[in-house]
């Protein structure tokens, strides 16, 4: 399996849909880890200092490389495939969280910097990317992973951070191409006044015929 039947933003529509099964339910309130993560822009993020008053961290199992095949049975494992579709909303809908309160938007996964850094420039984010390849987070949240290719993978989930806790918990996350917008239709409803600044228009994603998912 190659993986490659699907352009990166095409979602096969047979996908099976993740399932909550309470792995996220402990989570609203928790206080963030003192620890660091590098980012794509060279810079070392404090997960428990993210700025306020709201910050966006969404975590996805893998966005993939062009030219690199996708792990043997990406496509049913429920909720793995559509890291690129997610990255591509979010970026998309950018200024619009930062209008509707959020102070910062990040993604996270336990790829590597380098391979976050590629992402970000294929994909033109204006956010910033924090690699965690020992999975740290995971382990000090106890937060749902799963496991393709012989690697240990975050599953994808999205925190809101204020003042260094777990607001509210997105999870389980589908259809990842339509997330950014369910986030920001909850920072909406829960935000009285914004900041002022005004929705970017929303931007489809390349179509490189070589890039996976």
């Amino acid at each position: 399996m190659t993986g490659f039947e699907h352009l990166p933003t095409d979602l096969p529509t047979d996908l099976p849909a993740p399932a909550d099964d309470g792995a996220a339910a402990h989570l609203p309130g928790r206080r963030m880890p003192a620890m660091a993560l590098p980012a794509t822009d060279g810079s070392s993020i404090q997960l428990d200092r993210l700025p306020g008053p709201r910050a966006v961290l969404y975590l996805y199992p893998m966005t993939g490389r062009p030219g690199v095949a996708l792990p043997d049975g990406w496509d049913a494992i429920p909720g793995a495939r559509g890291c690129t579709p997610q990255a591509c909303d979010f970026r998309g809908h950018h200024d619009a969280l930062l209008a509707a309160g959020a102070a910062a938007v990040y993604g996270l996964s336990s790829q590597s910097t380098a391979d976050q850094l590629e992402a970000v420039e294929r994909l033109h984010l204006p956010f910033r990317l924090l690699s965690d390849v020992g999975l740290l987070l995971a382990t000090a949240l106890d937060l749902p992973t799963v496991s393709a290719g012989g690697r240990r993978l975050f599953r994808r989930i999205t925190l809101v951070v204020s003042q260094g806790r777990v607001e509210h918990v997105f999870y389980p996350v589908h259809p990842p191409d339509a997330h950014a917008g369910g986030v920001l239709s909850w920072l909406r409803s829960t935000t009285t006044q914004g900041s002022g600044r005004g929705p970017s228009p929303i931007v489809d994603c390349p179509h490189p015929r070589s890039s996976p998912w």
